[in-house]
């Protein structure tokens, strides 16, 4: 089963000192191109991968490697989500014998520290990317499936420039998802490019990364 590929910081890091960020040295050029553009970002989900992964057959779910667990609580959510045969037709209807992988987070009691911020009781699933054999496709597709299996789906937050979205983060706004400040954020383009090593143009900015620029703001 095909992983997620990962999520590039926005900036570099001083690799001979502080080892901090440093703001405005872009680690990827074509963002550093893109980076006055139109960026849409997501609230970022402090949790653990979650592969869902449908073969054009029958389904089933994967870590952020082949190697890592899921809880069984996690286990449980997703099988209420998609283990039954009212699911299994879904996937029929929707995708056929497309190949077709649900990557979201899991999150809540008992994942990551934060978890019990976000959940106290319990633990759920939200999606965030959808991909279709080799293509990712728009907001609009992975709404429109969150929909159908009664998924959450992670929050947009705002939009515009990448240096709006640095300020935007600086200002560590309380999450949309539980009683915790936010992570941070994941910013795309309007629309899926990729780089000229084929690389999806996607970054994050975390409030962690970030708090010792905040408070000199």
């Amino acid at each position: 089963m095909r992983t997620y590929e990962k999520i590039e910081t926005i900036y570099a890091r001083d690799i001979e000192g502080t080892k901090k960020l440093m703001p405005g040295v872009f680690r990827n050029p074509t963002v550093q191109f893109l980076k006055d553009n139109y960026w849409v970002w997501t609230e970022k989900v402090d949790g653990t991968n979650i592969r869902v992964y449908w073969d054009g057959h029958g389904l089933s779910y994967g870590g952020r490697t082949e190697r890592a667990s899921i809880p069984a609580p996690l286990v449980n959510k997703l099988n209420e989500y998609f283990g039954t045969e009212e699911s299994a037709q879904m996937f029929e209807q929707m995708f056929g014998d497309k190949e077709v992988i649900l990557f979201g987070e899991g999150f809540g009691k008992g994942i990551q520290a934060a978890g019990k911020h976000y959940n106290a009781d319990g633990v759920d699933f939200i999606l965030f990317d959808l991909l279709i054999g080799d293509n990712y496709q728009p907001r609009e597709s992975v709404e429109e499936c969150a929909r159908a299996f009664g998924l959450k789906v992670v929050p947009i937050v705002g939009g515009g420039t990448l240096e709006n979205a640095v300020e935007y983060v600086k200002e560590h706004h309380k999450s949309i998802l539980g009683d915790l400040p936010m992570e941070g954020v994941v910013c795309r383009p309007r629309i899926e490019l990729r780089d000229r090593s084929g690389n999806r143009v996607i970054v994050k900015i975390k409030w962690e990364d970030l708090r010792h620029f905040a408070t000199l703001s």
